[in-house]
Formats: structure tokens, sequence, C-alpha cells
């Protein structure tokens, strides 16, 4: 704008430079005509004064300038010519526009080219007395020729004017152009410049309040959105049609490792498997698109959807063109994965420990049923059939208090349980089978409080304990012991028994699973007991260590984290 203004006032000084110019020669080349037509008539009027005095011989002495004397016989023929020295070489004159014009009024007047001369002239001529013709010529100048004598003059004032002008222009273009370089755009408003520039002021403090009011939507939308996906457990991407990576949340780093923001990086460089860029081009063809992918041992859930502008899904099938990105969602799913996996092998599971005593009861009862068992052997199998069903029943429970466990539906009341207490209640229940086996059985430690599930908590100490004399060699022990560790109660069982490799540490608090199930199988038991032991444990937000030595014995620990409270108050107590 500086540049523009500037220049334009050059040019307009620069154009009144060269019209005033181009006027004032107008002018002075009027003066100028005028001016030099009346010196004409002054000298025709001298020179005429002086032949009538002095005749021919006074023109032949005569010193004309710059004018050329001729004079011309009524005939036309020339008789004197200033300039010529032979004028019989001239010829007739009687033909000339001035001359007959001075033959006829007395003066004569006319501006023509002569070939003489070679130039422009123009012409005075007078009739004298003798009736001779006294012509007088001078070389006309035209307004160009005047012009060019002046231009030497007229360029040195209109280049110095130019610079007058510039320096004007210069100063004068900073006055106008800074009020406008200072103005506050935040504030338009609160600006006073030209009267001219009020509107668009006021025009731009209304556009400015609407951008505010819009910046702080979209801020807070922005807030709102970045607020929810980076609590979200799943992880998100934002994907353009390009590749590029507009969003991601934390939950999306943390799931594929990655340490540094990845915004405005191809997708490609974070993951580059087959399923993932499955998903991901079918999205970007216009279409949903669900897969799973593993990823350094867990399994993740991959959900694309297509952003388009404002199309149905029939539309999306064909209007690729208005694909805008995609929208990636990214699930851990290795959880459920397992948890379908333990489902399956449970149901398995369930099907042939239930199958197994319902064979055995079935197959008794059909040899009762023939009448083909002899009335010795009916109190035999009438006892296996006991043992059989009593065996189901267990199981039964056992899958019930399970899925009780699984749900977090226990129908039974919280209370504040001494774990001490229950430790002996289970040692007095399992003494006659310690006593069979010849194995010691001793509960020590301090008393301490767990807010629990009295019935639970029995199952889970009875059912280690019980495991515990199953798995103990002859004449082994058990010792139960309570107290605080770190805080928190605890109750550990450790025993003398053969002991848990270490490669199966890890599965046997899974449900049926089995260390030894040859020796299992001997000692009875459903397979369910150190499940229901685990599940206890998560109900009453505990955790479970396990030490195991093969052939020297194996220790279970359980540790109430989440009974903080109930352990400083039986301190107090204590």
């Amino acid at each position: 704008m500086k540049k523009r203004i500037f220049c334009s006032m050059v040019a307009l000084v620069g154009s009144a430079m060269a019209l005033c110019f181009i006027f004032i020669t107008g002018l002075l080349y009027e003066h100028y005509s005028n001016l030099q037509t009346e010196q004409l008539k002054e000298t025709a009027s001298y020179i005429e004064q002086g032949y009538e005095a002095a005749g021919q011989s006074y023109l032949e002495t005569l010193q004309t300038g710059t004018n050329r004397v001729t004079l011309i016989a009524k005939d036309g023929t020339v008789l004197y010519d200033s300039q010529e020295q032979d004028v019989s070489q001239m010829g007739n004159h009687a033909d000339r526009e001035e001359v007959q014009q001075a033959e006829q009024d007395g003066v004569g007047f006319s501006r023509r080219y002569s070939d003489t001369m070679s130039k422009e002239t123009v012409y005075y001529a007078i009739r004298l007395s003798d009736q001779s013709v006294l012509r007088v010529s001078v070389e006309y100048r035209s307004l160009f020729a005047m012009m060019g004598v002046l231009l030497v003059q007229a360029l040195f004032i209109l280049l110095v004017m130019l610079i007058l002008a510039l320096l004007v222009s210069y100063q004068l273009t900073k006055k106008i152009v800074k009020p406008i370089n200072t103005l506050d755009l935040e504030h338009p408003e609160q600006v006073s410049t030209y009267e001219e520039l009020d509107p668009l002021l006021c025009k731009l403090a209304s556009q400015n309040r609407e951008i505010v009011q819009k910046m702080d939507i979209l801020r807070q939308q922005q807030y709102e959105f970045s607020m929810i996906t980076e609590h979200m457990q799943e992880g998100l991407f934002v994907i353009d049609h390009a590749y590029t990576i507009l969003t991601c949340n934390q939950s999306a780093m943390r799931l594929f490792g990655l340490q540094h923001s990845v915004l405005q990086k191809n997708i490609l460089t974070v993951e580059r498997g087959e399923p993932f860029r499955n998903v991901l081009d079918e999205a970007l063809r216009g279409r949903h698109c669900t897969s799973q992918l593993e990823r350094e041992g867990r399994v993740y859930q991959l959900i694309a959807n297509p952003v388009l502008h404002n199309e149905t899904p029939q539309e999306m099938q064909t209007r690729e063109d208005d694909l805008i990105g995609v929208v990636i969602l990214i699930l851990d799913i290795t959880e459920k994965e397992t948890q379908e996996r333990y489902r399956r092998e449970f149901t398995a599971n369930v099907s042939h420990e239930l199958k197994t005593p319902l064979t055995s009861i079935s197959g008794i009862a059909e040899i009762m049923k023939n009448g083909i068992m002899l009335p010795a052997d009916v109190p035999h199998f009438a006892g296996k059939i006991y043992d059989e069903s009593q065996r189901l029943i267990t199981l039964i429970g056992d899958i019930i208090k399970l899925s009780q466990l699984d749900e977090q539906s226990v129908p039974f009341a919280w209370e504040a349980v001494n774990l001490l207490e229950l430790a002996k209640d289970v040692q007095k229940r399992l003494q006659p089978v310690c006593e069979k086996r010849k194995i010691a059985f001793q509960v020590t430690g301090t008393p301490c409080i767990v807010q629990g599930v009295r019935q639970v908590l029995d199952e889970m100490v009875y059912n280690i304990s019980e495991n515990a004399i199953k798995y103990n060699r002859e004449a082994g022990s058990i010792t139960v012991t309570t107290g605080y560790k770190e805080r928190h109660p605890f109750i550990r069982v450790t025993d003398t028994g053969i002991g848990i490799p270490k490669a199966e540490q890890e599965r046997v608090f899974e449900r049926f699973y089995r260390v030894d199930k040859s020796h299992s199988k001997a000692v009875g038991g459903t397979g369910l007991g150190l499940s229901i032991v685990k599940h206890g444990a998560i109900l009453h937000h505990a955790t479970i260590h396990l030490d195991s030595t093969e052939q020297v014995g194996t220790t279970i620990e359980i540790l109430f984290t989440g009974n903080t409270e109930q352990e400083e108050q039986s301190e107090k107590n204590a």
C-alpha cells in the first residue's frame, strides 16, 4: 500500500509538471508568435522608410540579421534579395500570396514552407510608392521547435521538481500510512484514525468478537475432546487420507510402546503389520472394518471407521472422494481372549468332571436294574454310588462358588473376621485327616482383623490347608501363620510337601489344573480349590504370593492390601 501511494503521488506530480510545461510552452508560443509578427511589421516599416528616402542603395547597405528582405517589381520580378546574390535565378513572385495581398490592400501576410530557404517562413509585404513590393520574411519557429529550445531548461526544472516531489511524496506517504500501520487490530474500536476507516474498524471489531467467541468454543471442545480421549483405556488414532496422524491419545502411545509424540507422522511408522494395514486401507476406501492384531504377546482389536462429508451409509460405498480421514480404535482384548480361552477350557473340564461320576453312577444303576448284581455286592456298589454322588455334589458346589465369586455376587454379609481364630477353626476340622497321615498342623501368629465374607475366607484357608495335607509327605508338617506385613494383614500356609515345579506355579490357580494328575486322582478333589482361593482373594482385594521348591515344600501367602483401616483399628485395640 505504501509503495502504491508513493508511486501514485510521484506519477501525479510528474504528470502535473508535464502538463504545466506543455501549457506554459503553448502560452509562450502564442506570445512569441504575436511578438514575432509585430517585430516583422516594425522591421518592414523601418525598411520602407529607408527605401523611400535612399532608394535601393539603402537595401544593399542594410544589415538584416535573421530577417530576409526582398524587393519585388510590380510584374513579380525580384529586384533585390538580402540572401541571394543572383536574383535573376529567382522565379517570378507575382503569384505569392502576400505579394498579391499587398498589391491589393497595401500590406500582405502569409506563412508557408519556403523552397528557397527549405524551412517554414513568415512573410510580411508592403506596397511601396513606386508600386513595387517590399517583403520581409523570417524563419517561423513551431511549438515543437520552441519546446526543443526550452527542453534542457525544462528537463532541469522537471528533474528538480521530481526530486522535490519524491521527498514530499515520501514524507506525505509516511504520514498517511503511519496511523494505518499502528492500528491495534485486536482492539480496533479503541483506535482513532481517519473517519473513512471507521466503518472498516467497526466491522473488524465485530469480526474479532465473533472470532474470539468461536475460538473459545473451539478451545472448550478441544479440551473436552482431549479429556475424553486421554482418559480412555482404548487407543485412538485419527488419520487423514495421506496416512498422516492428526491425533492420538496416551493409551494408543502406551499400547504401541511409543515414547515420543507421533503427530504429523505416517501411521505406518507405528505399525506395519498386515492386519493393521488391511483395516486402514479398507477404511480409506470408505468402509467400516474390524480386525485383530497380535503384538508383543498382546491381542488388540482394531476398529476402523471412515470420516466422510455428511454421507449416508449407502453413499459411503461410492463417494471415496469425500473421505476426510479415518478413526482407528484399538482395544486391548488380551484379558478378554484369555478369559474366553479359560471359559472354553472350563466348560470342557466341567463337562468331563461331571460326566465321570455320572457315568459311574449310571453304570452301577444299570447293573442293579438288570439284576446281575449279587446281593453281597449291593452295599459295595451302593457305597460307590454314594461316593460319586457326593463328589458330584461337591463339584457342583465348587462351580457355584466360583460363579458367585466371578460375578462378585456372594450372598453373604461382610463382617470383621479374625484370621487367627479362623485358622484355628480350620485346624480343628482337618485335624482327623492330619492324624491319619501323621502330619503336624500348627497355627501361630498374632490376631488380625480382615473385613470380608467369613464363609469365603474360611473356604480359602481350608482349601490351601487341605492341599497342603494332600500333597504332603508322611509325618510332614503344616504351619499356618497370621499377622501384619507392611501394615497389612496376612495369612501364610507353609508345608513340607512335594512342592510345585517352577514351570507350573503360574497355572496352579487355574480351574481344573493339576500338576500331577495321577497323584491328584489318588488324593481326590475337584481341581477347583485353588481357583476358589484366587477368586476369593480378588473379592477381598488381596494378593497371593506362592513360593515352592520341589521335594522341599510350598508356601502360599495371602496379603490383604485393601484392609488397612481394619488393620489400624486392630492395632489400636491391641
